[in-house]
């Protein structure tokens, strides 16, 4: 199914413009984002050709089934609660049917987690980012030999560095297990042995056993960080990961304001914590953004990264005051959500869906 397909057939029922436009961030670079509900024909519902969701390929226009949507808000999702109380100045297209929906039957005591989880994943999207830019992985992967060290002289050295002072090659050495000494290994030198090496290529995950014939004696005691190289391939992929697939606009934002995070998150984190206060004190959701100066400072990086924390911090705990003294209930109405999707879905497809 396509969003072509749901024009053609008229099975949009709610579009907005939704982001920073819907926010009133929006800056003359803005693009525009687009989500709304459709509602599948009734042939396709009742099949097993449920479709929970639309979108275009790079998921600026994106549009839930109406199940689906009706699913989300009654968990508090903030993008849905978010589309549901859409300015009017943002919304495109609103079926009559939907004004029925009563907001303040699903608003909740939810939003302090839904919007808080969603807010503290901000901040560290921002962080994760300032970690890759302080500490970039170099395209070169590391192999096993770069985690082994060796006693040498009362004391430890790197492996590479040892098989250097040897002029030794990593193919002629041998390994050992040492009992009760986890990542511990006895090393063994023979050109003239077939010894497995100390690994079979740079991409093996574990260094190599051999056996070794009962006269040989052992050079020295190899221990392998094998922690610390299962950290460094994690990091190592998805550093790359990252690199290969980030948006290198933001990128190239981040760089420019100099403050090494993602400015852009962190003004999110903002607004998502100011407008759970909100949701906590009067019970309303809020999109346009009464402080569009000052959140487009965070996003322009006007703003040290440990002071923007300490703003963030005290907004948590102003949030989770706003909603200890909240009168909303702890969980949405969820016998209304029911019975409002049985009624709305009746309504639509007793016009022409059928």
């Amino acid at each position: 199914m396509t969003i072509d397909y749901l024009k053609e057939n008229n099975l949009i029922i709610l579009e907005c413009i939704s982001g920073s436009k819907a926010y009133g961030l929006n800056t003359p670079t803005s693009d525009t984002d687009i989500k709304g509900v459709f509602i599948l024909p009734k042939e396709s519902y009742y099949s097993l050709n449920y479709v929970p969701q639309v979108s275009n390929q790079t998921n600026d226009i994106v549009y839930f089934e109406l199940g689906r949507f009706m699913e989300l808000l009654s968990v508090n999702n903030p993008n849905i609660l978010e589309l549901l109380n859409t300015p009017k100045s943002a919304i495109l297209y609103k079926h009559p049917y939907l004004e029925r929906i009563d907001s303040k039957k699903i608003l909740s005591k939810l939003c302090k987690n839904t919007f808080g989880k969603f807010a503290l994943s901000q901040i560290k999207k921002a962080k994760g980012l300032k970690k890759k830019i302080m500490n970039p992985i170099g395209k070169e992967r590391k192999s096993i030999l770069s985690f082994c060290y060796v006693n040498h002289n009362k004391g430890s050295i790197s492996l590479i560095k040892y098989l250097e002072l040897k002029k030794w090659k990593q193919e002629h050495c041998g390994l050992i297990n040492i009992s009760h000494m986890k990542d511990v290994y006895g090393l063994f030198y023979n050109e003239n042995v077939e010894y497995k090496g100390i690994i079979k290529n740079d991409y093996s995950n574990d260094v190599s056993l051999s056996s070794i014939p009962k006269e040989e004696d052992m050079q020295t005691i190899l221990y392998f960080n094998k922690d610390g190289y299962s950290k460094y391939c994690k990091e190592y992929k998805e550093y790359w990961n990252w690199v290969e697939k980030r948006n290198d606009d933001r990128y190239e934002s981040t760089q420019s304001h100099g403050k090494n995070y993602d400015a852009k998150n962190m003004m999110h984190t903002f607004r998502l914590l100011e407008m759970a206060i909100e949701i906590g004190k009067d019970a309303e959701i809020n999109v346009v953004r009464p402080n569009r100066n000052f959140l487009l400072d965070i996003k322009n990086g006007k703003f040290e990264y440990d002071d923007l924390l300490s703003k963030a911090n005290k907004l948590q705990d102003k949030m989770t005051e706003s909603f200890e003294t909240s009168s909303l209930s702890e969980t949405p109405d969820i016998d209304y959500i029911n019975n409002l999707l049985f009624e709305l879905r009746e309504q639509f497809y007793s016009i022409n869906l059928e």
